[in-house]
């Protein structure tokens, strides 16, 4: 049996015909322009995608009625003036050998956009579970409204030249909506008993039938469960499926949870197995006789592989792995699987950017080139410069890959024994270890560009004179920070980083000082080794937000571990055997076996000075110039080897 044999076997569906069996299912990217046309940004993105040779490509959410868009910036549908772009784009994808399907959406009460100006529908007045706010009740001549608009765009979609249709009905939109009881209380025929609650969803498709005619795709996308309290299960829809495919459903796309699922399951962090997802897939073709696409975290096409073989699933979506390495399959193909980037699913750039920074766009935390393929230089540099980088972290690690990517005498300098920055201490957090296979992958990376990684080797004036780069990109990281009290320097006090990094071995009794993800993650490592844990923050609630996938599973796993979480509490001093602090005006004094100072680091910039003296060309990125996340040094030692 050939490798990948099942992946890359061609699959028909009504008159579509897809050279193998992985889908790039559809993912947000704000790359629209504003009004939700196509631009010149999401097709050059587009087209990237499709290029790594996925068989499906489906759309980002589009639009089938004003009062469904998710934000100005998502792409629309719901008048013929969008046919022009939207040919650009199934051309696009066309141009490259792949098939895309259009993405029929409508938001219902999880548009922020429309909550705000009043203008949002769905079955019920009842909240968003997300935004707190309640949309207007639709009334029968909505209903019937929006059901015809599906239909309208789906002829769009045709029109347009696409290859298919993918009717958006999971996530906790509106189509969910209906279905779910927990926001469907209606007492007409759309109302009630899950069959009625079901109506909805089945004109839908019927209309979408009547719309794109017999031999045209039609993919139906579900939360196979809502994974919310009291929310539907896979077995309860197990009864209905059979009515959805009637009505017109070529393709069960089986996703999971809404956007008020605890931990972000529908974006699912390292917490959750490649795959995860499969057996409710498994008990969706149970059901029905149509395809069915699994979804769940996969990076790895030898177990989509195997999830086909076992005839769990038809298809396969790869969503973030996709962003990470759009050549992944291509990769596999060619027996290049060391060479694949694999997703760390920390969802930095392709949720929270978007989340967390209105009208920022979708990108990747390791993958520079997402969503920045119009300013991606295909290289060479038109001269070819001697860069010197410092610090091979994640900055500087994809500084040199880059610059020498684009031609450039690249030399990267660490002064540590080991290339990897402070990934060599985080990737020691529970559920973290992906982030240290990142930085193993990318090491020989970048070794295979032809630079040399001198470790153990601080940059000194001495050498900048000798060596004479004409450009240093500056990528030393940062330095902890340790508070000035009582005590600091007694023996019970380390740092997060000499727990996480093994050079100090956990004690039983510990008191944690910090409160941000340093020290949160340095607590979940010492209750995975036994201890018991207080952590001291002097801010009146975590700096660790619940809304984030990562952020809501510390909580969880901190509360799970009756970790003590002291907020609003200062830290006087530390003694030999316990920490006085105060809390809510009361000075306290907590036993300790042992002290983690956490408070967070400040930029190592040292060189900087030299340079400037040296008039040396310079940049200085990561948390060199601010400690923040992988995404910003990643991005920001790209664009240093970018624009020298």
């Amino acid at each position: 049996m050939n490798a990948l044999e099942h992946l890359l076997s061609p699959i028909k569906i009504k008159n579509m015909e897809l050279a193998n069996r992985a889908v790039m299912p559809p993912m947000g990217t704000s790359l629209a322009e504003r009004g939700g046309t196509v631009g010149e940004s999401l097709l050059a993105y587009i087209k990237r995608q499709a290029k790594g040779g996925a068989g499906l490509i489906i759309s980002e959410v589009t639009a089938v009625h004003p009062t469904g868009s998710v934000g100005p910036n998502h792409l629309g549908a719901y008048h013929d003036r969008f046919i022009p772009g939207l040919k650009k784009y199934a051309a696009a994808v066309h141009e490259v050998g792949g098939k895309t399907a259009m993405q029929l959406h409508h938001a219902g009460r999880e548009s922020f956009f429309l909550l705000q100006k009043g203008e949002a529908i769905g079955p019920s007045a009842i909240p968003s579970v997300v935004y707190r706010m309640a949309p207007r009740e639709m009334t029968l001549e909505d209903i019937h409204e929006v059901v015809d608009a599906f239909g309208q765009a789906a002829r769009r979609a045709r029109e347009a030249g696409f290859d298919a249709v993918e009717v958006h009905g999971a996530h906790g939109y509106l189509l969910t909506q209906f279905l779910s009881a927990l926001s469907n209380q209606r007492e007409d025929e759309y109302g009630g008993s899950l069959a009625n609650r079901a109506r909805f969803v089945i004109e839908v498709l019927q209309s979408v039938r009547k719309s794109v005619g017999d031999d045209f795709p039609i993919s139906l996308r579900i939360s196979a469960e809502e994974f919310i309290k009291n929310g539907y299960k896979v077995e309860d829809l197990q009864p209905i499926l059979p009515d959805f495919v009637n009505a017109g459903a070529d393709i069960i796309h089986a996703s999971l949870g809404t956007h008020g699922s605890p931990g972000g399951v529908t974006s699912a962090p390292p917490e959750y197995e490649p795959g995860f997802n499969v057996w409710r897939a498994k008990k969706i073709k149970e059901s029905v006789d149509v395809p069915v696409i699994a979804v769940g975290r996969f990076t790895d096409p030898s177990l989509a592989d195997e999830v086909i073989a076992r005839g769990d699933a038809d298809m396969v979506s790869f969503g973030r792995q996709q962003l990470a390495d759009p050549d992944f399959l291509a990769k596999a193909k060619q027996g290049r699987v060391k060479d694949i980037r694999i997703c760390i699913a920390c969802n930095q750039g392709c949720i929270e950017r978007l989340m967390l920074e209105p009208g920022s766009t979708v990108r990747c935390a390791i993958n520079p080139e997402t969503a920045q393929e119009l300013i991606y230089p295909q290289g060479p540099a038109p001269v070819s410069r001697k860069v010197w980088i410092v610090g091979a972290g994640p900055a500087g690690l994809t500084a040199a890959y880059e610059a020498s990517r684009l031609g450039h005498d690249a030399s990267l300098f660490e002064k540590e024994g080991k290339a990897g920055g402070q990934m060599l201490y985080a990737n020691r957090a529970p559920y973290k270890e992906i982030y240290g296979e990142w930085i193993e992958w990318l090491i020989p990376q970048v070794e295979a560009m032809g630079v040399e990684i001198r470790t153990n080797t601080p940059v000194t004036d001495t050498m900048l004179d000798e060596g004479k780069p004409e450009v240093v990109i500056l990528a030393t990281g940062a330095e902890r920070i340790l508070p000035p009290v009582t005590g600091i320097d007694l023996p019970l006090v380390c740092d997060a980083f000499q727990i996480l990094g093994g050079q100090v071995h956990a004690q039983k009794n510990v008191i944690v000082v910090g409160g941000g993800y340093n020290g949160m993650e340095a607590a979940d490592f010492l209750l995975e080794q036994g201890s018991r844990v207080t952590l001291v923050e002097l801010l009146k609630r975590s700096p660790v937000t619940k809304f984030t996938s990562h952020g809501y599973m510390l909580h969880r796993r901190l509360r799970d571990g009756e970790c003590k979480l002291l907020f609003d509490t200062k830290l006087e001093r530390i003694q030999e055997d316990s920490v006085v602090v105060v809390s809510e005006g009361e000075q306290k004094v907590l036993p300790a076996d042992q002290v983690v100072i956490a408070v967070g680091t400040k930029p190592r910039d040292e060189l900087k000075k030299a340079l400037e003296e040296k008039k040396i060309r310079h940049f200085v990125v990561g948390d060199a110039s601010q400690p923040r996340r992988i995404i910003e040094a990643t991005e920001e030692g790209a664009r240093a080897a970018w624009d020298m």
